[in-house]
């Protein structure tokens, strides 16, 4: 579900871009309200729990591959906003250092994954929760929220493809961008995600929140709580991110160009001249590690160690800044 450069207009990354702005502004200001200085390392334990599930890439119908978000989890273990915060960051850190999505569709993979994704889906587990009283359904409400919301997220990114080719065409009347409409790009993502992504998204939730439950139970319940049993989980799941690496395929729209102008026979000029960024560690690759699967952990580690580092930075200042007031 990672929109790469050049597959949106500049005007289509402009809008979502700009759309996201006062969504990111209430956010951190519910954030600043809600989770306390000493919560914010939360807010990085869930940011790498985003970014290493979004490395375990599982084979989809059609040749694709996907991956859950975990951003409905983050939702209703800490906020709507905390998880627009956490996944926006998780996503920053792919598109700038792995090349996982594009950086001016950075915008629009955070209002799909990182808006649209957790705030439906914490909307659909509050409304089930209040309909539906008893102990023994919460697992599978957090499981069908989770479902849902990653359909929903998937939709919105295939009407995002969709309406390039009919409103950016050249003077030939080829399409600038992507060349898929919406007869083609709405079934293409939302059926593999019906099928199988959703249903690995309702899993994960459901049962990373059963962990979470019995290991630190005091962050359901708004208090602090032991986080180390929250380490544990990353790093066990930087141990089994390889696995990632056995998906055959590409995921759907993640093509570069000479891939997509063998699909459909000509490379669409947007995507032949367009926006190129250099990236560090391409794929979760190191140029000098020959070794796939060792620099696909690597890449865990860098990623995950980087929001883990940044929250706690951002705890730091925050407690000062309190203390000095």
């Amino acid at each position: 579900m990672h929109i790469p450069d050049n597959y949106l207009s500049p005007s289509t990354c402009a809008v979502m871009g700009s759309a996201m702005l006062p969504i990111w502004a209430v956010a951190v200001s519910k954030v600043k309200k809600m989770v306390s200085a000493k919560q914010i390392p939360l807010l990085g334990i869930s940011a790498a729990f985003s970014f290493l599930v979004m490395m375990l890439n599982i084979p989809l119908p059609g040749g694709t591959t996907g991956h859950a978000v975990g951003s409905v989890l983050i939702a209703i273990l800490l906020g709507p906003s905390a998880a627009c915060l956490s996944v926006s960051v998780a996503l920053l850190i792919q598109a700038l250092f792995f090349g996982d999505g594009g950086i001016l569709a950075f915008g629009a993979n955070c209002f799909n994954m990182a808006f649209i994704m957790p705030y439906t889906g914490y909307m659909i587990f509050t409304l089930l929760s209040r309909l539906v009283k008893s102990d023994k359904s919460k697992y599978i409400i957090i499981f069908i929220s989770a479902y849902a919301a990653l359909n929903i997220a998937a939709f919105f990114a295939a009407v995002e493809f969709g309406i390039q080719p009919l409103l950016f065409k050249d003077a030939a009347g080829l399409p600038l961008y992507s060349p898929y409409g919406l007869s083609i790009a709405i079934p293409a993502m939302t059926i593999p995600h019906l099928l199988v992504a959703g249903v690995a998204e309702g899993l994960i939730t459901a049962g990373v929140f059963a962990f979470v439950a019995k290991t630190s139970p005091g962050i359901i319940e708004n208090r602090e709580d032991r986080t180390y049993p929250l380490y544990l989980l990353l790093l066990a799941m930087i141990v089994i991110t390889p696995i990632g690496l056995l998906a055959p395929g590409t995921a759907w729209s993640e093509w570069g160009a000479e891939e997509i102008g063998a699909l459909v026979n000509f490379i669409p000029q947007g995507m032949r001249d367009g926006f190129s960024f250099k990236i560090m560690m391409p794929d979760y690759t190191f140029p000098i590690i020959k070794n796939e699967t060792t620099g696909y952990v690597i890449s865990a580690i860098i990623g995950s160690a980087i929001l883990v580092i940044v929250f706690k930075i951002v705890s730091e200042i925050l407690k000062r800044r309190k203390k000095d007031a």
